[in-house]
């Protein structure tokens, strides 16, 4: 058997290799042309040149796998050019689905996201079965997202064996980008978080991830969703593990809500709209932080066993590969 991956380069698709890598499956990484694979060097993996808005390249790089695993996507807030979002994460996945199953694999596992997963009823937990609002889907990268799980669906109606998985607040190693999540990291470290608004998070081991992946794989429900979670936090309780880790002090100001959000928007409309550069202030960010975010992720656990490593342990991780790797 073989296993190919797309978003291979990225924090999660690169640490679902390595899991795959240390249990002996044989990989094949689908790349494009102009992705920096120095994190892949010295991986006893194939590579595949592909792309995902070239069908015939991607059944050619998925010839002779049994299972996909569908990681890539435009995972940021922002973009200068907002069509994109709907080519990759869209057209990409449908590309790549109707690719798979011309192939003949066997099992599809797509990578969506928790921020398109409802807000939970008051004082309780969402699962995977919490619908969202059109609030909730405010921002190309999750209406998009949410479009493509439109397009998971379709396919399975039809008989295409897909497992989705939609990770919370990875944190660890090779975020080389990096993701949202390790902006978090990497500001504090370098002292550019003066303050902090009220947020709910949910961490989780990026290793813990890529283990989730490979449950959804060997053990998930066809047609399931899987959120692959941890721990429900505060930012501010991210803030004093990493004060904790690293000795520096977390920012004392909390800013209110609106106050942010009219700060991203402004910053949005001077650096994203007119000088075509990726603001400061998320406003996507902003926006999903609004309201209440807290998740059930026992079913994932029941049924991928998906484990529960230390989330303090997994900050560490990430605050020291940032350092060894020159981004502070």
């Amino acid at each position: 058997m073989k296993a190919l991956v797309t978003g291979a380069t990225g924090f999660v698709g690169g640490n679902v290799i390595r899991a795959l890598v240390a249990e002996g499956i044989p990989v094949r990484a689908l790349v494009r042309e102009t992705n920096n694979t120095g994190t892949l060097q010295g991986l006893p993996i194939e590579q595949a040149q592909g792309d995902l808005e070239d069908l015939e390249s991607l059944k050619s790089a998925l010839q002779g796998c049994t299972v996909l695993f569908h990681i890539a996507a435009l995972n940021t807030f922002w973009s200068s050019n907002p069509t994109q979002f709907y080519r990759v994460n869209v057209e990409g996945t449908r590309n790549i689905l109707a690719a798979a199953e011309a192939a003949g694999v066997e099992r599809v596992v797509y990578t969506s996201t928790w921020a398109i997963v409802g807000r939970p009823p008051e004082g309780g937990l969402a699962t995977e079965g919490t619908p969202p609002t059109a609030e909730d889907l405010k921002g190309h990268y999750r209406q998009t997202k949410y479009l493509a799980e439109q397009e998971v669906d379709a396919t399975v109606a039809r008989g295409q064996d897909v497992v989705v998985v939609s990770p919370t607040v990875p944190v660890g190693p090779w975020d080389v980008k990096p993701t949202p999540t390790g902006h978090i990291v990497l500001d504090f470290l370098q002292g550019r978080m003066p303050a902090y608004i009220e947020a709910h998070l949910n961490l989780i081991d990026v290793a813990d991830v890529a283990q989730g992946h490979i449950g959804a794989w060997k053990h998930g429900r066809a047609g399931e969703r899987y959120i692959l979670g941890n721990q429900n936090m505060t930012l501010l309780q991210v803030l004093d593990e990493l004060e904790k880790i690293t000795g520096k002090k977390r920012p004392r100001i909390k800013v209110p809500v609106g106050v942010a959000l009219a700060a991203a928007r402004l910053d949005n409309f001077l650096e994203g709209t007119l000088l075509k550069r990726e603001p400061r202030i998320p406003l996507e960010g902003v926006l999903h932080a609004k309201h209440r975010r807290t998740v059930d992720c026992s079913k994932a656990i029941t049924e991928l066993g998906l484990p529960q490593s230390s989330v303090p342990e997994a900050l560490r991780t990430s605050v020291a590969w940032f350092q060894e790797h020159g981004y502070v």
